[in-house]
C-alpha cells in the first residue's frame, strides 16, 4: 500500500485524468499528458496504473460507489399523493445532478459498455440497477395494494423508466435542440416517472 504521499500522488493523477476526459476524447488521452498535468512523470503514473484504461476503470469504480446515493432516493419511498410527487422530483433531481457531476466518466463507461467491454458493462449495470431494483419493488408494493395495474411487469417498467432517465440525463446539454429548455427537464421527467410508476397523474 502506498503511504500518505503516494496516495496523494495517485489521487492527483486520477483527478487530472478526470479533468482531461471532460475536454478530450477518451482515446486521445495519453499517459504522458496525464503525468505532465499532474506535475509528475510517466514512470510515476505506471507505479499506480497499468495504462490509461486502468486508471479510467478506477475512476469508474469510484463513481459507481457514489451512485449509492441514487439508490437511497428510490428505496422505501412513498409513491402516492403529494409525497409521491416529491419522491419523483427528488429522484429526478438527484439523477440529473449525478450525471452532470460525473458526465465525463459516464460517457466513457457508456462507450465501453456499447463496445461490449464487460468491465464497463458491469459498472453501468451496477449504477442503473441501484435505482431499477427499488423502483420495481415500489411498483410491486403498489400492485399488492391494488394501486397499480396488476398486469404490468414491475421489473420491465422500472428498467424502461431508468433507461429513459439515464439517456436524457446524459443529453442535458442537447435539450435546446429538441425545442425544450434545460429547466423543463426536471418537472417533465418527474411527471413521466410518477406516471410510469403509479399509472396515475401526480397530485402536486
Amino acid at each position: 500500500m502506498a503511504g500518505r504521499r503516494g496516495q496523494a500522488t495517485r489521487q492527483k493523477l486520477l483527478t487530472c485524468l478526470d479533468e482531461m476526459l471532460s475536454s478530450s476524447p477518451y482515446r486521445d488521452v495519453r499517459v504522458i499528458d496525464v503525468a505532465r498535468r499532474a506535475g509528475t512523470s510517466p514512470a510515476t503514473f505506471y507505479q499506480y496504473f497499468p495504462d490509461v484504461e486502468g486508471a479510467v476503470l478506477e475512476l469508474a469504480e469510484e463513481m459507481s460507489k457514489e451512485s449509492s446515493s441514487l439508490s437511497e432516493l428510490a428505496t422505501d419511498r412513498q409513491w402516492t399523493g403529494k409525497a409521491g410527487w416529491q419522491t419523483a422530483e427528488e429522484l429526478v433531481d438527484g439523477l440529473l445532478s449525478f450525471w452532470r457531476e460525473n458526465d465525463a466518466i459516464l460517457r466513457v463507461v457508456d462507450l465501453g459498455a456499447a463496445e461490449g467491454d464487460k468491465r464497463f458493462s458491469k459498472i453501468r449495470t451496477k449504477v442503473l440497477n441501484g435505482i431499477t431494483g427499488p423502483l420495481a419493488d415500489s411498483i410491486g408494493k403498489l400492485q399488492s395494494k391494488g394501486k397499480a395495474d396488476p398486469d404490468i411487469s414491475p421489473a420491465a417498467v422500472a428498467g424502461s423508466l431508468v433507461s429513459m432517465l439515464a439517456s436524457v440525463a446524459g443529453q442535458q446539454k442537447a435539450a435546446q435542440s429538441w425545442g425544450a429548455k434545460k429547466s423543463d427537464l426536471k418537472p417533465n421527467l418527474a411527471y413521466l416517472l410518477y406516471l410510469g410508476v403509479t399509472g396515475r397523474k401526480p397530485s402536486r
